[in-house]
């Protein structure tokens, strides 16, 4: 594979980094899912993304020699600069920051978001990936990161990236099927780096999951979790206990749902065998428990105009309107304190179980959906189908009378 990186002069490369900056620090929770261990017997990638920019859009580009869909920043639409995607040929990716990996002053920093772009557009497997990571190591590949990748051959790997090297990690070598990642990188120095207590939470909330692991329980549990391994959170059971009419305040900053939660991503790659099997990239915009999980394919060939038109896209717009009803307090680092009540509570009415019980009737319209094959229209009709019901569904929500 030839990447562009090489082709493109160093002052463009200067010009993007100050253009697109990294993601927040201690940004981004992770796994990456060996077959043998998804309900689906297909390779998964899972990401929250954390970032200082919240309002996010998906994207369809149709490229050669592969098109794609992707998760990007609202305002950068060309699909040069993405955080998670899947292309025409079953290939995925998506990242988290390691801030333990070596790293060099007056080296090129911070260009995941083009790299993967990159791979998505010229990547048909895991080793194609691998390849082209090899031929651009070096000061002007500008990575620092973890980066996850399945393909149609059903591989899923972690590849820990700097400018100088890269580790490369099998989650079929692991015990459990699965490798979890947030904010440092296992080849790294050991105790540096950042997302410690997130991914303690995140390893015990998968050890809990009750046979395989699917997209619909990551979601609905995991992605949206706001427990905390050190300190004592309610759990939503708890918060139906509980009053609205005293706030209960949860600090939130080390929780894997976190005010920096921009979106969450879970892509399901092709059945291994199957050739019937279609990869689906499934998507929450904004924070998890404001935002509803839909479904986007490439062979629809666009994505649905709840996840991508106008300045902000409407999904996202509305997820940040519920954001403000459970973080209203703006000011400095009081972003990170969350009244949880209004998600859940005794006199029921809290938003949350609302978004839930929708969202579980588009997982169960998409199965029923995925039983058969489908043309490029078709899917294209019923993914917007989904993602209006998302819209509507989020529409509906009113601020709470406390």
């Amino acid at each position: 594979m030839k990447v562009r990186l090489l082709s493109v002069v160093l002052l463009w490369f200067v010009c993007v980094a100050v253009l697109f900056p990294a993601e927040k620090k201690e940004g981004c929770t992770t796994a990456i899912i060996n077959g043998g261990a998804s309900a689906d017997g297909a390779p998964m990638l899972w990401k929250n993304r954390d970032t200082d920019t919240l309002e996010n859009k998906v994207i369809y580009i149709d490229e050669k020699p592969y098109s794609y869909i992707g998760l990007v920043n609202a305002e950068e639409t060309s699909g040069r600069w993405v955080y998670a995607g899947l292309n025409s040929e079953g290939f995925g990716i998506m990242n988290s920051v390691a801030y333990n990996l070596p790293k060099t002053g007056g080296e090129m920093q911070d260009l995941e978001g083009l790299i993967m772009s990159e791979a998505l557009r010229t990547c048909r497997t895991v080793d194609d990936f691998e390849q082209a990571i090899k031929k651009n190591l070096g000061a002007s590949l500008g990575s620092w990161a973890n980066f996850g990748v399945i393909d149609g051959d059903g591989i899923a790997v972690i590849f820990e990236v700097h400018n100088h090297g890269y580790k490369k990690y099998d989650a079929a070598g692991a015990p459990e099927k699965y490798l979890i990642n947030s904010n440092f990188a296992r080849s790294g120095q050991e105790g540096k780096g950042a997302g410690y207590l997130r991914f303690e939470r995140a390893e015990a909330l998968f050890k809990e999951i009750p046979g395989k692991i699917s997209h619909e329980y990551i979601f609905q549990n995991i992605a949206r979790d706001f427990g905390h391994p050190l300190l004592k959170h309610p759990t939503l059971k708890e918060l139906e206990k509980i009053s609205n009419s005293q706030p209960y305040w949860v600090y939130s900053r080390d929780c894997i749902n976190r005010p920096s939660t921009a979106a969450a991503v879970v892509i399901i790659g092709r059945t291994p065998g199957d050739k019937q099997s279609i990869a689906t990239f499934w998507v929450l915009l904004g924070e998890p428990v404001t935002s509803i999980a839909v479904p986007v394919w490439v062979e629809a060939k666009g994505t649905p105009a709840p996840l991508l038109d106008g300045k902000n896209a409407p999904i996202c717009a509305e997820a940040m309107r519920l954001k403000r009803i459970i973080r209203p307090l703006a000011e400095d680092s009081k972003e990170h304190y969350m009244q949880v009540t209004r998600l859940v509570n005794k006199e029921k009415t809290g938003f949350l179980p609302a978004l839930l019980k929708v969202e579980k009737e588009i997982f169960a319209e998409t199965t029923q959906f995925l039983k058969t094959a489908h043309t490029g229209e078709e899917l294209r009709t019923f993914q917007e189908k989904m993602a209006q019901k998302a819209q509507m569904a989020l529409e509906l929500i009113k601020p709470i009378r406390e």
